[in-house]
């Protein structure tokens, strides 16, 4: 990964790769494919931006470097958005948003801030307006990788199969081919071929893919194993990209998934134990202590409803899945668990929102609710032997 050495509370902090940020693992692959691309330190060892201790990250000294120098800004935006994924911490999206907005105000924008600032409109779910900033990245420059990936992510979150399969294959155009293979196999995967994009990515030499992309590959595998069926499979495709990037934030939490469905809840706190900040992870950790009755879990319930409580007032959808799963598996009220996961549905569309959909109309006893997300899978061929048993009573 490109060196980003910035110095907060220590001169080295360290850096994270994660599958559901495949963005930002373009941004940093990409680095110097566009026009006009930030500056790569030498080393870990070069600090670009000196933020001691307790300074706040929006202060005018700070912003006034970003304003007249993008090779700074740009390396500290994509800093503050990893931060962002990786601590659970909504705020250093607002650090990141901050460190672009000078360059936001300029016309024309930057290409590379715009790829950038759609990173943070889709980690908040505002996925169309981060796909009309990508088309005018891509308007600026029709070869940019960064943008292509960026866009096919986004419309794969969205179940736009054939959209995101069209921008992997722009791909081919600028970036290394096995990270092209990597975007379609994982967009094919969902469309109807999933055995045969599953064997291409095991054929895939993990020795051919950059570093940074080797932890996606273990990511792909391990979700397209658990949709096969081959939970063994896919548990060790999880724990082997874990020892690769242990603090991957989508990994964790899909092996936290696979482990409670099998029951194996002491495994799980096991797995989660350290990440308690992180509301997906703390739901995992409370739906784990509910099949314990371990005591303690009525903390972990009560801190989840009220981030919960919060967002719903804010009108916010970034945790509507988890407030799904939270009101099935944790305090069920299982009306109300459709209806986040309904509102959830509006918004994305991954294999995981189809079950959690599925679950919660059947919890419900309101089966015609799930017919959108039935549609949906016989309109793509989408494959998931997780969602068998609840397929079985609605045809």
């Amino acid at each position: 990964m490109s060196a980003v050495a910035i110095s907060l509370t220590s001169p080295n902090p360290r850096r994270r790769v994660r599958r559901g940020l495949m963005y930002v693992l373009a941004g940093l692959l990409f680095q110097g494919a566009a026009q006009a691309a930030p500056y790569t330190p030498a080393s870990d060892d070069q600090v670009l931006a000196v933020l001691p201790a307790g300074a706040r990250h929006t202060s005018a000294p700070n912003l006034e470097i970003t304003r007249s120098r993008l090779d700074i800004a740009l390396p500290l935006a994509q800093f503050y958005i990893s931060r962002a994924r990786a601590s659970g911490d909504l705020r250093f999206l607002g650090y990141a948003e901050a460190m672009l907005t000078p360059w936001m105000k300029q016309l024309p924008v930057p290409s590379q801030v715009l790829v950038l600032h759609a990173t943070i409109l889709q980690s908040r779910h505002a996925f169309a307006a981060a796909l009309a900033e990508l088309d005018q990245a891509l308007a600026q420059h029709a070869d940019d990788p960064q943008a292509w990936l960026t866009r096919a992510t986004v419309l794969r979150v969205l179940g736009r199969y054939d959209e995101a399969l069209a921008s992997c294959q722009k791909l081919a155009l600028a970036a290394d081919p096995a990270i092209t293979s990597l975007c379609l196999q994982g967009v094919m995967g969902l469309n109807g071929h999933l055995q045969t994009a599953y064997a291409a990515i095991v054929s895939l030499p993990q020795q051919a893919l950059p570093p940074e992309a080797r932890a996606w590959r273990y990511s792909e595998l391990g979700e397209m194993a658990e949709r096969l069926g081959d939970d063994s499979a896919a548990e060790h495709w999880l724990r082997e990209g874990l020892q690769l990037a242990p603090d991957d934030f989508y990994m964790r939490t899909a092996c936290a998934d696979l482990l409670l469905r099998h029951g194996r809840a002491a495994e799980t706190l096991t797995l989660l134990s350290g990440y308690e900040s992180m509301e997906p992870m703390l739901l995992r950790l409370a739906i784990a202590q509910r099949e314990l009755s371990e005591s303690g879990r009525s903390k972990a319930v009560a801190q989840l409803a009220g981030a919960f409580d919060i967002e719903q007032q804010r009108g916010d959808a970034v945790h509507r899945r988890e407030q799904a799963r939270f009101l099935l598996d944790v305090d069920p009220h299982p009306s109300e668990a459709l209806a986040a996961a309904q509102q959830n549905w509006q918004v994305q569309r991954e294999p995981e929102d189809v079950l959690v959909l599925l679950r919660a109309a059947q919890a419900a006893h309101q089966p015609q609710a799930a017919e959108p997300a039935i549609e949906f899978l016989k309109l793509h061929g989408l494959e998931d032997a997780r969602l068998d048993s609840y397929l079985k009573g609605n045809g």
